[in-house]
């Protein structure tokens, strides 16, 4: 901002030339263009070109080369293991035990299974969280409850992953929890998206039941504010 502002200064008062500010705007940009090109460069694992990656996500290239050295700073090998995943998440939740649930985050963004999180892993995942439709915000929450990726949602995922944002947001954000209340959650939860009662809840059954009921909607948008 001073920077902007004392160039606006110079051309009302034309006590530095015009050419000057171009030149160092211009050995600016290149001076930038160079590191973001280092950067890319000094890591064990390189990402795919940024011009696929804003073609893939919601993001744009700029966007792209922050989220990248923000990355590159937290993994600087270019990947991230369970272990890693565990420690930088576990910052943001001080109060509570988040080891569980970053867990079960770090298998739904580790969507190759390979047990590790590359840069284009993460910045699809949040492109999706952050910029995608509700109906992609929706496949990816159900994704993340189906534990065992078998296609459905049974009672105990659900149980495993709502216990499990109750212990990371800690006893001190819910002062009057009781012991019952994730079970009471699911228990309402289930009601609602079990449509045939079989047990089980369907990519079709989850979505149609998020979508046609708003408190649903509002409790899902709780949870995923925590990812």
């Amino acid at each position: 901002m001073g920077a902007v502002m004392g160039t606006f200064s110079s051309l009302q008062t034309k006590q530095r030339r015009p050419s000057k500010d171009i030149a160092w705007w211009y050995y600016q940009y290149q001076r930038d263009k160079i590191e973001d090109e280092l950067e890319m460069t000094m890591v064990c694992h390189r990402p795919e070109g940024l011009e696929q990656l804003e073609a893939q996500t919601n993001f744009t290239k700029r966007e792209l080369q922050v989220l990248y050295r923000g990355f590159k700073n937290e993994c600087p090998s270019g990947m991230v293991n369970e272990e890693t995943f565990k420690q930088i998440y576990a910052q943001f939740f001080p109060h509570g035990d988040a080891s569980t649930y970053a867990h079960y985050l770090f298998h739904a963004f580790d969507t190759t299974q390979t047990g590790s999180v590359k840069f284009e892993d993460f910045v699809t995942a949040l492109s999706i969280l952050l910029r995608g439709t509700v109906h992609e915000k929706l496949r990816w929450t159900f994704n993340l409850y189906d534990i065992n990726k078998d296609g459905y949602i049974n009672k105990e995922e659900m149980m495993d992953i709502v216990k499990a944002i109750y212990d990371m947001m800690g006893k001190y954000t819910y002062p009057v929890l009781k012991e019952d209340t994730p079970r009471q959650h699911v228990d309402v939860f289930f009601q609602k998206m079990d449509k045939n009662k079989d047990g089980i809840v369907t990519l079709d059954e989850f979505l149609e039941s998020c979508q046609e009921d708003d408190n649903i909607m509002r409790s899902l948008q709780l949870f995923q504010n925590v990812m």
